[in-house]
């Protein structure tokens, strides 16, 4: 796992939302998480089924955001926890060892040793920066991503107001994977956004005893 890992806004809009998503994953991303906070039940099996055909068309693992049981209703590749979503353990026993869960760690070193100890297959780190979409309670230090680099063996993401440019140092100590939504959903260039995002990707070696 290496590279963009796109996640939605709480967009009610479906057909913007695939034509966006579509543009995106022409391009390459390394996931797609839906991501809806607000959405009705209805809402919510509608963007999700018609974002997991288009995943599928694109050979992309495709990500649910929080909810389990829509997880396995879909037969989606993943599931992202959040702070006060199930435990990751509890959650790798109900979805089975191929599906992939990944794990909000917050500024918490401890919460990602736990979150691996348990079997997520990817951790995620941040808020770093301000985020148009999401208030975070905690500002995360760059620094964490030296001390995951040594005691994290998962895919590190780095998630909270990125853009190509301050996702540039973060990519250099480590991570694997930049989360991006308003970046690439609210671009005037969605296209190009994706590009510039991937390019972090193309010049930077990352070294990571990650499988």
């Amino acid at each position: 796992m290496q590279g963009l890992y796109l996640v939605t806004p709480n967009w009610d809009d479906t057909s913007r939302l695939l034509d966006v998503s579509e543009q995106a994953l022409a391009e390459g991303v390394a996931l797609l998480q839906y991501r809806h906070k607000d959405a009705n039940p209805e809402l919510r099996m509608e963007q999700s089924s018609a974002l997991l055909a288009l995943c599928r068309r694109y050979s992309v693992p495709f990500i649910i955001n929080d909810h389990v049981d829509l997880c396995l209703l879909l037969g989606a590749d993943g599931i992202h926890l959040g702070g006060t979503d199930a435990e990751v353990a509890q959650v790798r026993a109900q979805l089975g060892p191929d599906t992939i869960i990944g794990s909000s760690c917050y500024g918490d070193m401890q919460r990602a040793l736990d979150a691996q100890a348990a079997g997520a297959s990817y951790v995620a780190f941040g808020g770093f920066y301000p985020s148009r979409v999401k208030q975070y309670a905690v500002t995360t230090q760059p620094s964490i991503l030296d001390q995951a680099r040594e005691h994290i063996r998962l895919p590190r993401v780095v998630i909270g107001g990125m853009t190509p440019h301050n996702a540039a140092p973060l990519v250099a100590r480590g991570a694997h994977m930049v989360a991006a939504v308003s970046s690439v959903y609210m671009s005037e260039n969605p296209a190009q956004a994706v590009r510039d995002f991937n390019t972090l990707f193309a010049t930077e070696e990352i070294s990571s005893n990650a499988a």
